[in-house]
């Protein structure tokens, strides 16, 4: 008996140690994810940069961005929009480098990819997924005395914002760091920024998905240049036959006028950057026609208030006598008088007219209320074809309807709601070119 016992003592003492040493280990490990897996974010300084854009040799903006890999660096495009030219260098040394172009660009979603000339780096790695609400988010800064400083945060959730997904953190992005990094365990989830959401200033951050899908359409470098236009792309345009838009209705085929070529040229570059895809018809007005191209209906949902979003800019009127809004014409809203006495036009949106037909004594009074006098042409095509003739004098026309008024008439006539939305979504699905 008592050699059975000793043996059962050793036993049972062995399993005792092996079941302390086993939960001594889960508790290390368990606070090992508490905190977080200890990261070397200097390996990846070099891959954090800072920019500065400039136009000649004004500086225009101050931000940041981060190598995807080689020479590709990511950034916002607003930094960039009124730039011909950029430098950047990296946080950790004070040398500038110059960048090449640009290999595409998402006005919508924020976001530039950059060809950098005379800099390589090996790039960071990328968390493609969305972080977990309340996970650790990480900034880093530039070093000081050889030390990174980390600034840490939460991740806050997901933030709808003027048709656009973003996350939402805690961490304090101050103006000049946009465009930085956004760090989950040890990879990157975005381009950090801080913008003013219902009044109050909130860090956002643009996800890595946006990012790497516009990667996959990037086309050859193109110069900072050709974010505005040039003379060599003026001239190109000038010789496009035509545009295709393809809606969920079917296709309207419109042609641009070459008189106005401010707005041929910026419609065409934001048909090449991919802009007007999925945007919906947002707007219809049964007798007067369709419109489309504004940035926050491309995520929008049905409580949404849309109609609102540009790309960032506007463009100078331009008022032809020899054109007006007949039928099929294409032109470009804008804000009121009130709010826009130069009567500058949207940057990205366009309406199509479908129009109805008028009577001499509605002309008339058209003509007291706006102050504007038709001609003998306008006033026979406003009573035989139709159109929208309270517009003429005061929106810019650009391009008109070649084939596919069919397809206009068919929208125009779609239910709405009280602010012209249509109760069913229709989107563009793509604009092609006719060379």
């Amino acid at each position: 008996m008592p050699r059975i016992f000793l043996i059962s003592v050793l036993i049972l003492l062995c399993f005792t140690q092996c079941f302390d040493q086993k939960k001594t280990q889960e508790k290390v490990a368990s606070k090992k994810n508490a905190s977080e897996i200890k990261i070397n974010y200097k390996q990846y300084l070099g891959s954090i940069l800072k920019i500065d854009t400039y136009e000649n040799e004004r500086v225009l903006e101050s931000g940041y961005g981060f190598m995807l890999n080689d020479s590709v660096l990511i950034s916002k495009y607003t930094l960039f929009r009124f730039a011909n030219r950029a430098v950047v260098s990296p946080i950790n040394s004070s040398k500038k480098y110059s960048v090449e172009g640009f290999l595409a660009v998402d006005r919508i979603n924020d976001i530039i990819i950059l060809k950098l000339k005379d800099y390589r780096s090996k790039g960071i790695p990328v968390y493609k997924e969305a972080p977990k609400s309340g996970g650790k988010i990480i900034l880093v800064g530039k070093p000081r005395n050889k030390m990174i400083p980390l600034q840490k945060g939460k991740m806050l959730g997901k933030l709808r914002f003027t048709g656009r997904q973003f996350y939402k953190i805690s961490n304090r992005i101050v103006g000049t760091r946009s465009g930085s990094p956004v760090f989950y365990n040890g990879k990157v989830v975005g381009l950090g920024f801080s913008e003013t959401v219902e009044f109050e200033q909130t860090n956002l951050v643009t996800p890595m998905p946006f990012i790497l899908k516009l990667y996959e359409q990037r086309h050859e470098v193109k110069a900072l240049s050709a974010l505005t236009g040039d003379e060599a792309t003026s001239r190109a345009n000038a010789k496009i036959k035509g545009l295709k838009i393809v809606t969920e209705v079917g296709t309207i085929q419109i042609r641009l006028f070459n008189e106005t070529p401010a707005y041929r040229d910026n419609f065409i570059r934001l048909v090449e950057e991919n802009y007007y895809d999925s945007l919906l018809i947002h707007r219809i007005i049964k007798g007067f026609g369709i419109q489309s191209g504004a940035a926050d209906t491309r995520y929008a949902k049905k409580d949404d208030i849309v109609g609102w979003k540009g790309p960032g800019y506007t463009i100078p009127a331009h008022f032809n006598k020899k054109r007006f809004h007949r039928r099929g014409m294409i032109g470009s809203p804008r804000m009121p008088d009130t709010k826009n006495e130069k009567r500058r036009s949207d940057g990205s949106q366009y309406y199509i007219v479908s129009g109805r037909k008028y009577m001499d004594d509605e002309l008339d009074e058209i003509e007291k209320q706006n102050n504007y006098k038709f001609s003998p042409l306008q006033r026979k095509v406003y009573k035989t074809e139709g159109g929208a003739p309270h517009l003429d004098g005061s929106y810019t026309i650009f391009g008109e309807v070649t084939s596919g008024m069919k397809i206009v008439d068919a929208l125009s006539l779609q239910p709405v709601d009280s602010d012209y939305r249509p109760l069913v979504d229709i989107r563009v699905l793509d604009i092609d070119i006719l060379k």
